[in-house]
């Protein structure tokens, strides 16, 4: 069967694999949509540390259920639209042993630490695979990256009474965007892109702030009678931006770093002691599909809003092209497979 593959940086080619191999415990799924991440992005540019080439990439999944093994619960059915938690988990590490085995010690992702699915069909354990009757095939590929966001969400503690800041509008920070609003916070986004901040709007922002253009300090002391924001999730990954979270989260309050600088990052060490932050790290997501599948269902349409171009899958190479040349405007890209 087909597949693309990242051969060396910004090479990607088709290539022949093997038909999936099924065990008991699985299910056979054909490709429908694949969504491109940041992660991608930067293998294709030979600058993600986790990747080693040649590589399938592929972890935003969307497909159809096309067999399952004799142990699949009848709860998946073949012909159910899917999609597919694209992580790994030891089950021994620290992180496992304490139920948070979205951060496995030994996490082998879909696309990064072993082939992905921008193929025809994989085979993956049906414990691994959510359902949904009412997204669209585009709609079931942007689960995933919700689901970092929403996850990001979560390990801030996020609730009603929160005035939270997300730094970054891209589809990850989105993500925990619309996490907030659906508990209840009231949310200000921030970016450099006008177009990334209208969408925010959309999505429940009450206030949006350009970075490139607006004092930030006095944006946000105005909004918060000068006290500061109660939780920072950071989504943009540069120092400038880390530090831009320790300056302006309230005394006691938390920053949620999702984004991570390629770069070594000098940060304020005396403003994390002297406001006594909690600082959390975010990697992935945990347990919180079901909870994204049922956030998109309310309005799908909406979502939908996140995809800038969908590539037929002979170009994929041209898609990747495409992202490396114009990363500014791309929010996301989908690859239909089928």
């Amino acid at each position: 069967m087909k597949a693309f593959a990242i051969q060396q940086e910004k090479t990607i080619q088709a290539i022949e694999m093997a038909e999936p191999q099924m065990s008991a415990t699985d299910v056979l799924i054909e490709i429908h949509y694949i969504g491109l991440c940041g992660s991608d992005l930067s293998s294709y540019r030979g600058l993600m540390p986790f990747v080693t080439l040649p590589r399938v990439p592929g972890h935003e999944i969307s497909g159809v259920i096309l067999k399952k093994g004799s142990a699949v619960p009848d709860t998946l059915t073949v012909g159910d639209r899917v999609t597919v938690s694209p992580y790994t988990r030891c089950g021994v590490c620290p992180s496992c042993r304490s139920g948070r085995d979205n951060c496995c010690q030994y996490n082998q992702t879909l696309g990064v630490q072993r082939d992905g699915a921008l193929t025809e069909r994989i085979a993956v354990p049906f414990e691994k695979v959510f359902t949904s009757t009412k997204l669209s095939p585009t709609g079931l590929a942007l689960v995933e990256p919700f689901s970092v966001g929403y996850h990001g969400a979560n390990r801030g503690e996020v609730r009603e009474t929160d005035t939270v800041l997300v730094i970054g509008c891209g589809t990850i920070g989105m993500g925990a965007l619309s996490a907030a609003v659906r508990k209840g916070a009231n949310v200000i986004a921030l970016d450099i892109d006008d177009s990334k901040l209208e969408k925010a709007r959309r999505f429940g922002a009450a206030h949006t702030i350009n970075s490139s253009s607006e004092n930030v300090r006095k944006r946000i002391d105005a909004i918060t009678n000068n006290e500061g924001v109660s939780v920072v999730i950071e989504a943009a990954g540069s120092p400038a931006t880390f530090n831009m979270a320790l300056d302006l989260v309230c005394f006691s309050g938390r920053i949620v770093t999702i984004g991570y600088s390629k770069n070594e990052t000098g940060i304020k060490t005396q403003l994390i002691v002297s406001k006594e932050l909690n600082i959390y790290g975010s990697r992935n997501a945990l347990r919180v599909f079901p909870a994204v599948i049922g956030m998109i269902e309310q309005n799908e349409a909406l979502f939908l809003e996140m995809i800038t171009k969908i590539f037929p899958f002979d170009e994929t190479p041209e898609a990747f092209a495409y992202w490396d040349a114009n990363p500014g405007t791309v929010s996301k890209i989908l690859i239909k497979v089928k």
